[in-house]
């Protein structure tokens, strides 16, 4: 291998492949290792008996009558697509779209006193919500209305109120939100994952509740859009972008080390199959950075942590969720407050309207992040809301991030996967590692994704 390159990127999860893919549109000569044979990494979608054979070791039980092998593609980690968010501005930016198809996800529902209801993103849906009672309704109304009207430009639409300045606590006191009414705005609409946000200026909680309402308005039946044929589809997209923009994949390649300058400790390059090839910088997931591993330290130190663990159950129905109104699809997000923990519970739910299942076949996946030993108990309020379960499938995987920015050695690294239903938190990392990369800030362009109804 003798050619040298601007950046190497290890491993074809959707974090890399869409780093791989602005890069190559950037002009960077890119080359993308895997050491598996499949794109995807943690973020693949596999069928049937991909799935019984990564779980059980066995085929799928005949039993159970599933259907059709080829009918599936059930996301190991299951994310939806804000239609106004960073994400899809990345797709239009890049114009993957053009490799994609999108549907809308049926429904967005938050969990509180026991059930499930739908999210109010509107005032007046907010007067129609079982969430609240009456008096509730005027409160969380008024509430929407200013989020509706405010505009940065024009102080007549702020009330008064400096969402640079002044808390989100301040921001529900002055409209007098009840705590139920917060958590709902809070966790199902910014999206935020633990209540800190509370104690800190009320400007990026209300861009986050825009940005969803705005996504809400889009397409009507909830603010999230999903790809057919299941998020697999994402990183060979990106992966196809890249190698249109010159960027080199080569799959099934073992690494055996990243290489440093031992006198600067910059990157130098990668070494697999006994050829060693060199590069500027490298970008990489945790685990070609000794995560998971004894020895962690790569190269005499340890470039990554583990930070928790995430458990997720993907569970076969076949039936929607109750209370969904026969939705094909719902992402249900269960405040930590209403169950007594510290992190949100989160469901997300696709069925054969997306290609990713039978007909007739449902594919519910709750996860959130482990707070004590016996982390099978912690998910029982999202399994409970699902009805009768065929099958599951448990996973429990730690969550790894970088120990620096990598500037300081031309190294860096992506963060894994966290709970969440949704790919903000994904996309908050693209953005990070691009500034770490580039120096300067993503800058994206916008217009619009056409989706199915």
């Amino acid at each position: 291998m003798d050619e040298e390159y601007d950046v190497i990127v290890l491993g074809t999860g959707l974090t890399e492949c869409i780093l791989s893919g602005l890069l190559s549109v950037d002009g960077q000569k890119v080359l993308h290792m895997d050491r598996n044979d499949y794109y995807g990494g943690d973020s693949a979608s596999l069928n049937l008996t991909q799935l019984y054979q990564q779980f059980r070791g066995t085929p799928p039980p005949e039993a159970l009558q599933l259907g059709r092998d080829r009918d599936y593609a059930v996301d190991l980690i299951p994310k939806f697509i804000l239609s106004s968010g960073e994400l899809t501005r990345m797709l239009v930016h890049t114009d993957v779209i053009r490799y994609l198809e999108f549907k809308v996800i049926a429904g967005s529902y938050v969990y509180r006193d026991g059930k499930i209801s739908k999210v109010p993103s509107t005032e007046m849906e907010a007067v129609m919500s079982p969430l609240m009672g009456f008096f509730e309704k005027r409160r969380a109304k008024n509430f929407f209305q200013y989020l509706q009207n405010w505009k940065e430009a024009d102080p007549a639409t702020h009330q008064g109120f400096d969402v640079n300045k002044s808390t989100m606590k301040d921001l529900y006191a002055k409209f007098g939100l009840e705590a139920g009414t917060q958590d709902f705005v809070g966790h199902a609409m910014a999206l935020w994952l633990d209540d800190d946000y509370i104690t800190k200026p009320a400007r990026q909680t209300v861009d986050r509740i825009i940005l969803y309402t705005q996504s809400m308005a889009r397409y009507g039946k909830s603010p999230y859009i999903y790809p057919l044929y299941g998020l697999g589809e994402l990183p060979q997209a990106f992966a196809r972008l890249s190698a249109i923009y010159g960027g080199t994949y080569m799959l099934d390649k073992k690494i055996e080390s990243v290489n440093v300058d031992p006198e600067t400790g910059y990157f130098t390059g990668v070494t697999s199959g006994g050829e060693t090839v060199k590069a500027k910088k490298v970008i990489g997931d945790p685990s070609y950075f000794g995560a998971g591993k004894d020895d962690s330290a790569e190269g005499g130190k340890i470039r990554v942590i583990e930070t928790g663990k995430v458990i997720r159950a993907i569970c076969i129905l076949k039936h929607p969720i109750p209370g969904t109104d026969n939705a094909d699809s719902a992402q249900i997000i269960i405040p930590q407050n209403q169950v007594g923990r510290k992190n949100d519970i989160y469901i997300a739910a696709v069925s054969s309207a997306h290609n990713v299942a039978a007909p007739n076949v449902w594919i519910a996946i709750v996860s959130t992040i482990v707070e004590t030993s016996v982390p099978e108990r912690e998910i029982l309020p999202g399994l409970q809301l699902l009805g009768n379960v065929v099958d599951k499938f448990i996973s429990i995987t730690p969550l790894y991030a970088p120990t620096s920015p990598g500037t300081n050695d031309n190294i860096f690294i992506t963060k894994s996967y966290d709970a969440t239903s949704h790919f903000e938190t994904v996309v908050e990392d693209v953005s990070d590692v691009w500034q770490r990369v580039k120096g300067e800030k993503l800058v994206l362009k916008k217009r619009e994704v056409e989706v199915e109804a």
